[in-house]
């Protein structure tokens, strides 16, 4: 129909700093990322540097290569894009990137090596990947852009790039959250939200790695390069008070402890839920904070949030079929792969004849590291006043020994 309007003029890009537009896409009805419940959706970010060499940095998770090359459209014709750079090799920033090259035919693809590789492997692309070394630096005639190698934060592959004209960091999977929202920059966003989402995210998919968090933001430090924009691949673009979100990071890998306890259980009959009661008793005659969680009512990724801020873990367990509660197996199986640091804590849990789970739990936490307190408190049946008593005990030994280390 005459007349009619064309994607490029409903989707727009985004203006983020002087040469750089946000063209990436929102998804607002995601709801899991690989067992991490993303409950307010998440964006898909790809960014236009409108150099001499206009560049393309990341596209999108692959059923939303429409809206991208719509948004690229209403700055500049797709066809003109003569770079595109692949900071991380993941399917929801290359989902469309084989599909790109087919359209936009840019005179060239860069990623890191370890990204080359990576790419090549993914999609069986059959052009030259350019691998770009750590601290390589790239002309656009006009701008220039310098590349960073960030391995394993959070894939082999992964890779920072620095414009410096206008002090912008495209941070990839750092710095980032899984927040869908019609704002493009934090500062338009409730702190709060950013906060609890910032720590959602590294708590369930950066905290393993967090030694090498610190070391990262040791060398951005020590590099000296003024950041003044950081552009993740997920959320908002943070453009104002960078410290805040650099600082969070600093306290989250550091994982000291902290005057929190997280107590995990699942129950049968409630008899590991009155033990949990009376071991949260205990630990508030010490301890500021007390979350007390049921696996039937949380999802393991809001487990891992609450473990970001604390310095205990207890978990406990009704026996079934010789083990335990399949929801704690598979919070445990998570939090492990997780692997939180400097955690002191024990096991619990209540049985009718043979009793594995707490034993089983005791097992899972000595794997992850935990400082165990104490061997597993266990009910046979329903706990009664002396197992109460113990649990009681077991939160206020907790409640002590986190006080001292504190």
């Amino acid at each position: 129909m005459k007349g009619a309007k064309t994607m490029a003029d409903i989707f727009h890009a985004v203006k983020v700093s002087g040469n750089v537009y946000w063209v990436g896409a929102v998804d607002w009805t995601i709801r899991d990322f690989h067992g991490y419940t993303t409950k307010r959706g998440s964006t898909y970010n790809a960014y236009l540097i409108l150099g001499e060499k206009i560049t393309l940095v990341d596209t999108v998770k692959a059923p939303f290569m429409g809206e991208l090359l719509a948004r690229v459209a209403s700055v500049v014709d797709p066809g003109r894009i003569d770079y595109i750079i692949s900071n991380h090799a993941e399917m929801d920033h290359t989902g469309c990137l084989p599909q790109v090259i087919r359209e936009v035919r840019p005179d060239k693809v860069f990623a890191s090596a370890m990204g080359a590789k990576a790419l090549k492997e993914h999609f069986r692309i059959d052009r030259e990947i350019v691998p770009l070394k750590d601290g390589q630096e790239l002309s656009l005639g006009n701008l220039n852009l310098s590349f960073m190698e960030t391995r394993m934060l959070h894939w082999p592959d992964s890779m920072f790039t620095y414009l410096k004209e206008d002090r912008l960091l495209f941070s990839q999977d750092a710095f980032g959250m899984h927040l869908a929202t019609s704002e493009r920059f934090a500062d338009e966003i409730d702190q709060s939200i950013l906060d609890y989402e910032a720590a959602t995210y590294y708590a369930n998919i950066l905290l393993p790695y967090s030694p090498l968090v610190i070391k990262l933001l040791d060398r951005v430090g020590k590099s000296g390069i003024p950041i003044e924009t950081i552009a993740p691949d997920h959320g908002p673009v943070w453009r104002t008070d960078l410290a805040r979100i650099l600082s969070h990071y600093q306290t989250w890998a550091e994982q000291r402890p902290a005057n929190k306890a997280v107590v995990l259980y699942h129950t049968m009959w409630h008899s590991t839920e009155m033990m949990a009661r009376a071991i949260e008793e205990g630990l508030r005659t010490g301890i500021t904070r007390v979350k007390v969680m049921s696996m039937d009512a949380f999802h393991r990724s809001d487990a891992a949030y609450e473990i970001l801020g604390a310095g205990a873990l207890i978990a406990g367990s009704s026996t079934l079929n010789n083990q335990m509660l399949p929801s704690m197996a598979d919070v445990l199986t998570y939090l492990k792969g997780l692997r939180p640091r400097n955690l002191m804590g024990a096991a619990f849990g209540s049985y009718g004849w043979s009793g594995e789970a707490p034993d089983h739990i005791n097992g899972f936490l000595a794997d992850m590291g935990v400082d165990l307190v104490r061997t597993p408190v266990k009910a046979r049946y329903v706990p009664d006043d002396d197992v109460l008593e113990s649990c009681y005990e077991l939160g206020r030994t907790v409640a002590l020994k986190l006080g001292e280390a504190i």
